[in-house]
């Protein structure tokens, strides 16, 4: 697996953490993901790539649980989990930081993290979570108190992936993390998803922004309506003009 260019140094990558073969997700007659596979090793930082409406966020939505798989296999740690309720799966250490961050705004910050810990099988471990989430994001630290309806939006992604790592997760998937954010809290939010990755933990990554998502990345696979049509190492799709301008729009 290649490197990807001007990229921190990279996690030791190894067997499949997480494999999707074929995957199916209907919404009744409407079809929100036709034909999905891919595969993250362990340690590795992968990207899905892909316009609006091409199907990221249903992929990593069925890998949740949040939505369920129509047909084909979705296997994490080598333990089919297509079909298992959201909460199970949280628990089997697989965490979605969703888009949108779908936080209790009403609450304050500590209150949401501390919802994050809920699958934990050991309770115990809640305060040296919160302890390392607050060393992470000292922002969330500053606002502990503040409720979350009242904070920015970097503050909020910083709060949802925050609240992600509360489960102590094995893999972290990632949607949308730069939407609708300034530059420079983009920049600062992908150079804390590079210490993640540099400190072990494996990412599945959904992005619009090409150039973000594959200058972080490993492997990338590239979505077009609801399926799998392109993949490889992301130097390889960072340097190929012509897939960039059509599967993805970017460049000419």
């Amino acid at each position: 697996m290649s490197s990807p260019q001007n990229a921190a140094p990279q996690a030791s990558v190894g067997a499949p953490l997480l494999s999707v073969t074929n995957l199916e997700v209907r919404y009744g007659d409407l079809i929100g993901v036709a034909d999905v596979s891919l595969v993250v090793p362990k340690g590795s930082v992968v990207a899905l790539l892909g316009s609006n409406g091409a199907g990221k966020t249903t992929t990593l939505n069925a890998i949740a649980g949040i939505v369920p798989a129509s047909k084909g296999k979705i296997e994490f740690e080598g333990q089919a989990i297509a079909g298992q309720p959201a909460y199970a799966i949280v628990r089997k250490g697989l965490a979605l930081s969703p888009e949108g961050w779908r936080l209790f705004v009403q609450q304050t910050v500590e209150a949401n993290l501390l919802l994050g810990a809920t699958p934990l099988a050991d309770k115990s471990q809640a305060p040296h979570l919160l302890q390392k989430v607050y060393a992470i994001f000292p922002r969330l630290a500053e606002r502990r108190l503040q409720r979350a309806g009242t904070m920015s939006g970097g503050e909020r992604q910083m709060l949802a992936v925050g609240r992600a790592l509360m489960s102590a997760p094995h893999m972290l998937l990632l949607d949308e993390p730069s939407l609708g954010l300034a530059p420079a809290i983009v920049e600062s939010m992908y150079e804390t998803f590079q210490k993640l990755h540099k400190d072990g933990l494996t990412i599945l990554l959904a992005e619009q922004s090409v150039d973000l998502a594959l200058e972080v990345s490993d492997t990338a696979y590239v979505l077009q309506v609801g399926k799998s049509v392109l993949s490889g190492s992301a130097r390889e799709l960072a340097n190929n003009a012509e897939v960039q301008r059509i599967y993805l729009g970017a460049g000419h």
